[in-house]
């Protein structure tokens, strides 16, 4: 059975094998992962000051969603599904749910990276529409995100 609730501390160990797992793939793509991905002391941080929430598949964590209230629209932080269990509808699960869980936000936004072409396709077809791109980073590369939206009706 396929649950969402909020993460824990004592989640932390669990929950952070998992999201290095998710990120595997882009540190094969661009040699680094998400800015703090794999950093203990701001995941606690997260969990203890953002709306953090486990997603659990028969007792065992599988995957996570971050967000936060930016004002003007609410920020999704993060979400990854641990790397066995993408491409089953589970991240579509999370979204619905992650947008149910906060109905006062008027507007979605979130950073993917620019090569996530599978990423793009995802969250275009979860209602997310482009709106833009960071500067390219030189120090990594000319790496850089496009930013999405998804206003709520």
């Amino acid at each position: 059975m396929l649950e969402f609730s909020k993460a824990t501390i004592e989640d932390l160990e669990e929950y952070m094998k998992v999201k290095m797992d998710a990120f595997s793939d882009d540190i094969i793509t661009y040699g680094f992962g998400p800015s703090g991905y794999d950093n203990y002391e701001k995941e606690k941080e997260n969990i203890l000051h953002f709306p953090t929430y486990k997603i659990v598949l028969d007792g065992h964590i599988i995957g996570g969603v971050t967000c936060c209230d930016k004002g003007d629209y609410f920020w999704l932080g993060g979400i990854y599904i641990e790397k066995k269990y993408q491409n089953l509808g589970i991240g579509a699960k999370a979204i619905a749910f992650i947008e149910n869980e906060f109905p006062q936000a008027k507007c979605w936004r979130l950073h993917t990276p620019y090569k996530n072409f599978r990423n793009h396709h995802f969250y275009e077809k979860m209602g997310y529409q482009k709106i833009g791109e960071t500067l390219p980073n030189e120090n990594k590369g000319g790496f850089y995100l496009f930013e999405y939206e998804k206003v709520m009706k």
